[in-house]
């Protein structure tokens, strides 16, 4: 099977680096561009990225020659390019133009940015929840006077250690969701060993990342009409977000009411039989299972549990009655895998599975 060409924007940042490790040997996609800021342009991705590797694994051997390409250069490098994962820190306006500009060479966009999120015919993705938004690209592709050129988003990293967990239980009437989130220093490109005043230390403030949580997934459980995605207005979402002094993983405790009765034993028996799409097409970053419950009392924790699938899995605990709401559990997932990159890849296996980067 011929695999189809990628380009990775944003190589050089913490998100790039996790994209380009995960793509090595993948079945679908080879990474053949690596493209960055002007400071890495030209440099080899060695160089572009000596002293500022931050993953514990090695750089992928096959990669570290590679020369950084120009964003200004879209024209030359895009030529022949399947698909594009974009993970660049830019301003809003910026990122609109530049995926924009993806997309009318006939590229198709996955990105890890917030930019285009409420761009009403950009559908924000968690493949296990809401592949029909994809129905939406054809209004977006006739915007942009495309072919072929299409963007898609994923949603914040940390929306994607609750939401899943949310999505079986979405028939019983969720009605208010109430989360309190913990969020891992590699969410803000950082390393806890170079952040000093994360030592020992808890944030309670993410600027703009409680707002990302409440709103994205009305969006994401929202309908697709005339050409664009119209976002749902329940349930009621609130949300208080914390960065801690941890690596890797954003835990999310969550306080749910349903508007229709439903015992413990019913929400671990639809966690259980939770079997979404990407899981049924057997796709290469699918975790097996999506949802994974815990049964100790003191789990999940990002130390043991954020690596679970391989990165990709979304470990629940706890789940118990609650004195104002109706229950209460805690849900974790590691940020820059499922909530960034690995999220990002999921998506194109699903988009090429389903022909729309034919």
């Amino acid at each position: 099977m011929k695999k189809l060409k990628i380009a990775l924007i944003g190589a050089t940042g913490y998100v790039g680096q996790r994209f380009a490790s995960l793509l090595e040997g993948h079945p679908f996609f080879d990474l053949q561009v690596l493209v960055a800021g002007p400071q890495s342009q030209g440099k080899t991705y060695r160089e572009a990225c000596a002293g500022r590797w931050k993953l514990d694994l090695p750089m992928p051997q096959r990669l570290e020659d590679y020369t950084i390409q120009s964003m200004n250069d879209l024209a030359k490098w895009g030529v022949g390019v399947d698909l594009a994962f974009c993970a660049v820190d830019m301003e809003k306006q910026a990122l609109i133009t530049l995926e924009e500009s993806l997309a009318h060479q006939e590229i198709p966009v996955v990105s890890n940015n917030s930019a285009n999120r409420w761009t009403p015919d950009v559908p924000i993705i968690i493949p296990e929840v809401n592949s029909q938004h994809f129905a939406v690209l054809e209004a977006q592709k006739k915007r942009l006077a495309t072919k072929r050129g299409f963007i898609v988003a994923k949603p914040n990293c940390s929306v994607q250690s609750f939401l899943p967990a949310l999505e079986p239980l979405r028939d019983l009437g969720l009605d208010k969701v109430f989360l309190s989130t913990y969020q891992a220093v590699s969410g803000a490109g950082r390393r806890l060993v170079d952040w000093p005043e994360m030592q020992g230390n808890v944030i309670p403030y993410i600027k703009g990342e409680e707002e990302k949580t409440e709103q994205e997934p009305l969006k994401i459980w929202g309908c697709v009409e005339h050409g664009q995605i119209v976002p749902t207005d329940q349930p009621y979402i609130s949300s208080h977000c914390s960065r801690v002094a941890v690596q890797e993983g954003h835990l999310a405790n969550v306080w749910l009411s349903l508007k229709q009765s439903c015992d413990r034993d019913e929400i671990l028996r639809r966690w259980q039989d939770f079997k979404p799409l990407p899981q049924i097409l057997d796709l290469p970053s699918a975790p097996r299972p999506c949802l994974i419950y815990l049964e100790e009392a003191d789990r999940p924790q990002p130390q043991l549990d954020a690596m679970r699938g391989e990165g990709m899995g979304i470990c629940i605990g706890r789940l118990r009655e609650d004195s104002i709401f109706d229950f209460k559990f805690s849900c974790l997932s590691s940020n820059t895998i499922r909530g960034a990159a690995g999220g990002a890849i999921l998506t194109a296996e699903l988009l090429y599975k389903q022909g729309y980067l034919d």
